[in-house]
């Protein structure tokens, strides 16, 4: 497809606003999602609200498919995180996609396989949370079954800002690995903000965008790193590089305390809002069980006692 095909260019516009967008804010909304791009003045959509399967109407080929996350009535929705994204986990090189209704020959079905056979790359939307999404791109389809009603869909590589159809099993697995650890830590993230009411555990900011979900325990420890909420704490960028550097550490009862190296120091308003954190104790999730693990805690704060 020429680079100055009409389609290609929209095409060209929506991925290279998607990208910019993530760069600033990470996970998309809802919102993001329905306000879209503009193209030759004109606003488009990056989705249709009603269904997962979106082509504008001024493109010929698929732009988008989407996975929305539940909303789980009265649970709370990151309980069920990891049974929502269970299908991408054990997949090795491409995934499954759904077709929309039982007929094959419906619009938005034959888009799948009209993108499969011209080996469009369209945006992946895949929910994280209720009302978020990670933006996976390029994503394409690769296989398209009407007996099963479901479709293939394998990642290129997301390093690239050209669109690289992945011709092998290699290059889809690797794909793949990098969406899976993506996932990971966005899906972390949303879960351990969304526990504490989306605040700084230590501040109170409540900005989520201005925040980290901190691992206690780094993720590359096999026993305590599990990517699950009383393994980390919601912290602004500021508070989660001093937690990293062990200027802060916070002991097994949830009092906060600050490294002589900072209590030492007088430097203006910043440093002073953070000393009058020692002693103090940390904000705690709204449920019991999303509290920070003791033990995790515990295992961490040796540690800052020793960088002391």
């Amino acid at each position: 497809m020429a680079a100055t095909d009409p389609d290609s260019l929209l095409r060209a516009t929506a991925f290279a606003s998607v990208r910019q967008l993530v760069a600033v804010r990470g996970d998309l909304t809802s919102e993001d999602l329905r306000r879209g791009f503009e193209f030759q003045g004109e606003r488009i959509p990056l989705i249709n609200p009603q269904r997962g399967i979106f082509k504008p109407q001024r493109m010929r080929h698929l732009l988008s498919i989407r996975t929305v996350f539940p909303r789980p009535g009265a649970r709370v929705w990151y309980d069920d995180q990891r049974d929502v994204h269970r299908q991408l986990y054990d997949a090795d090189a491409a995934i499954d996609y759904a077709f929309m209704g039982g007929d094959p020959n419906a619009a938005d079905n034959q888009w799948l396989r009209e993108a499969m056979e011209n080996r469009i790359p369209v945006i992946y939307f895949l929910g994280v949370a209720p009302g978020v999404y990670q933006a996976i791109l390029p994503a394409f389809i690769v296989g398209w079954d009407p007996a099963t009603l479901k479709s293939r869909v394998a990642f290129g590589s997301t390093a690239e800002a050209s669109l690289v159809y992945p011709e092998t099993e290699l290059e889809r697995r690797y794909a793949l690995r990098d969406v899976k650890h993506r996932l990971h830590q966005s899906s972390f993230r949303e879960a351990v903000i969304a526990a504490y009411g989306g605040r700084c555990a230590l501040s109170g900011l409540p900005e989520p965008l201005l925040l980290d979900a901190a691992h206690i325990v780094a993720d590359g420890n096999e026993m305590y790193g599990q990517p699950i909420v009383p393994n980390g704490i919601p912290l602004s960028k500021t508070h989660h590089a001093a937690f990293d550097s062990h200027l802060i550490g916070i002991d097994p009862d949830y009092r906060v305390h600050l490294s002589e190296r900072l209590l030492s120091r007088e430097d203006g308003p910043m440093l002073e809002a953070l000393k009058r954190l020692h002693q103090q104790r940390m904000h705690l999730p709204i449920r019991t069980k999303d509290y920070p693990d003791r033990d995790r805690l515990a295992l961490r704060f040796e540690v800052f006692k020793a960088a002391a």
